[in-house]
């Protein structure tokens, strides 16, 4: 082959075909909006909005019974004949629902991030203007807010039927405030602990199985152990104890803070020393699940 013909051969092998693909003249609408784009993704495939028919099903389930039980609550407080408050406490609420609320976290936590781990499409949200901390601060906060909405409109419920039921409207409103003030920090701490679990693993049932023992398993372990302390006459070691479990972490907040009656044996949480304790231990556990999923996506987002 002469080098005429050579040269020529190359030149048909390198060239550039045009495919039909067209500029893109449009505003670039950077980081702030592919982070509301993230939030509202996340938020809204929480409750299985956006997603097939199937994949409803159960957060819908969950929120109709959390529902549903303030609901019943309402109407039995309002029949009983001296009614004059609730027969429940709203900081109480989610603490009597917590296998609701863990079931519920424990489903679409895994859902927020193992599919992208899985389909490993997270290198492709990192191609975009995007960076870690826009993920992981998308992710963690569309969890929390659905854990709010999740525990906090039942406590609407609750709210409502007490006026309509003309219970004391100053009391009711403060108690109602202490209770959305729970509900935040537990929605908070249950979505960065929900989080990391799910996020070590791309496979759904492994995240699901972990978020369910991290938060069954931490609080009937502790729970059996303050019972045993009450009884032996180690009634010290109780409040202590409950350092060591997510709700029981959240019981001790809101008792020293929020008015609260303890589900601690005996009724009896920390007080306001101990307190702050539960509170620095909460806050550290929020910080840390951030830092963990920080690391964990510059990892796998490369």
């Amino acid at each position: 082959m002469s080098t005429e013909t050579k040269a020529a051969a190359g030149r048909d092998a390198s060239r550039i075909h045009n495919i039909g693909y067209r500029s893109y003249d449009g505003p670039r609408l950077g980081r702030a909006y592919a982070r509301r784009s993230l939030f509202s993704q996340t938020l809204r495939g929480s409750f299985g909005l956006g997603r097939s028919a199937k994949s409803k099903v159960l957060p819908m389930l969950l929120f109709g019974v959390m529902a549903l039980v303030a609901a019943i609550l309402v109407a039995v407080s309002m029949a009983a004949p001296d009614a004059s408050k609730l027969v429940v406490k709203y900081t109480s609420y989610a603490i009597y629902l917590q296998a609701v609320i863990g079931l519920f976290i424990a489903a679409q936590a895994p859902q927020a991030v193992s599919r992208d781990l899985r389909f490993k499409t997270v290198p492709l949200y990192f191609s975009r203007p995007i960076e870690h901390a826009d993920y992981v601060v998308a992710k963690f906060a569309a969890t929390a807010s659905a854990l709010f909405i999740l525990a906090g409109a039942p406590l609407l419920i609750l709210y409502v039927g007490s006026l309509l039921a003309k219970f004391d409207f100053a009391d009711q409103t403060k108690w109602f405030g202490q209770g959305l003030v729970s509900v935040a920090l537990l929605s908070v701490l249950f979505a960065g602990l929900g989080l990391v679990m799910a996020a070590l693993t791309p496979r759904r049932g492994f995240g699901v199985a972990a978020v369910i023992a991290l938060l069954t398993i931490t609080y009937g372990a502790v729970s059996t152990v303050q019972a045993i302390a009450w009884e032996t006459g180690s009634e010290g070691a109780v409040q202590w104890l409950g350092l060591f479990s997510p709700i029981t972490l959240i019981d001790g907040v809101q008792t020293a803070f929020l008015g609260a009656t303890s589900a601690f044996p005996g009724g009896e949480g920390p007080g306001a020393g101990v307190g702050v304790v539960y509170l620095i231990v909460v806050l550290a556990l929020v910080a840390g699940s951030y830092a963990v999923l920080m690391r964990r996506y510059r990892r796998v987002g490369l």
